[in-house]
Parts: C-alpha cells; structure tokens; sequence
C-alpha cells in the first residue's frame, strides 16, 4: 500500500510569531526557504504517484523547493479559516478570553469573505482531499507509488485525524512544526502512523 506523505510548509514571520495565519498569503523567511529544501533528503528516494498542494504561496515555494514538481494546487487544501483571529496570537486572544482553545472553542466571525470555520467544517475539507487521493492510496489506479500533501499545520492535523478514522478535533493531539515530514500508512489493512513531526534538519 502507499503511504500519505505529509509536508508543512516552511517557517513564515506570522508561524514563527505564532500569529494565526489562514489566508493571508505570507511569505516563507529566509530560514522558512532553507527548511523547505531540507526536506529534499527526507523524500529523496521515494516514487510519488500523486501530489496535492495548498494554493498559498508559502505551501507552492516549500513544494518548489522540496523538490515536488508537477504538485497540483487543491484549494480544499487551505488552512483552517480563522475567521476574527486571522493574524492573532493565542496570547493575545487571552486577553479577553481566557482559557480559549481554538479545538474546543473555535473562532469568532470574520469578514464576510473569511467568516471563520468549524472544526467539523474544516473536516468535511480534509474529508474531500482523503475522497479524491483515496484512488491512489488504495492501489486502484494501478500507480505505484506515495501520496504527497503540502499544506498547513492545523489543516494537515485534522486530516490526520480525519484519516484515522477520529473526529476533526481530534487533530489536536498531533503537533505540527514547519517544514516536517509526516507519514500515515497502514497495519492489518488498517490507516497508521508511521512517523510524525519528522524535522527537515
């Protein structure tokens, strides 16, 4: 069976602020760029069958870089919306509401074009990327070969989830740093983790 090969993009101003970043289209940094091709070594040598990306520049220059040519951007593959806390910090967010976790909690409206998503929104995203790559995970395309995503960090960790048969908040239990490598195969027939969180240097 194919493994479902997992990439973050590389380090941005607002990621490594920890400023919630959806759509707004922010550039990868200097360091961001140099992770993106670290990741070369970590998919050197695997044959790919099928590769998706975020259309958000910072997830298209990590592919560029990573050596992933030919990805074909997925919109479906964008990060969570988050809606009034588009470039918030959960700090700041603190300020006035204590407490607030974003798996439990979720966001506050946004502008009408970005009004924010549910975590099960956001599942029923993911859910239509694992629908439209199932063909090639699952062998019957007769490709041989993995399955690559480069998207988000809280996209990518309700994916996870959505791909191990668990709700979409259940994404919280799987950190994700920039430009890591993360790979969901199978046992017994069965979607499993195989790495996670693997670093690029």
């Amino acid at each position: 069976m194919s493994e479902l090969l997992l990439v973050r993009h590389g380090e941005t101003e607002w990621s490594r602020d920890g400023r919630h970043t959806g759509f707004t289209d922010v550039a990868l940094t200097g360091r961001g760029e140099r992770q993106a091709e670290a990741l070369r070594p970590l998919l050197a040598g695997r044959t790919v069958a099928k590769m998706l990306v975020s259309p958000m520049k910072r997830a298209l220059r990590t592919a560029e870089l990573a050596g992933l040519d030919g990805a074909e951007a997925d919109p479906d593959l964008h990060e969570w919306d988050y809606g009034g806390y588009e470039g918030v910090t959960t700090a700041e967010i603190h300020r006035t509401r204590p407490g607030w976790y974003l798996w439990d909690d979720g966001v506050v409206p946004g502008p009408p074009e970005h009004p924010g998503e549910t975590p099960a929104e956001v599942g029923a995203r993911a859910d239509r990327v694992l629908a439209r790559v199932a063909p090639w995970l699952d062998g019957d395309r007769g490709d041989e070969g993995d399955v690559v995503l480069v998207a988000h960090g809280h996209f990518l960790r309700v994916l996870t989830a959505r791909r191990l048969g668990l709700p979409p908040a259940a994404g919280a239990l799987f950190r994700l740093d920039t430009a890591t490598l993360s790979r969901i195969g199978t046992e017994h027939g069965r979607p499993a983790l195989v790495a996670w969180n693997q670093p690029s240097a």
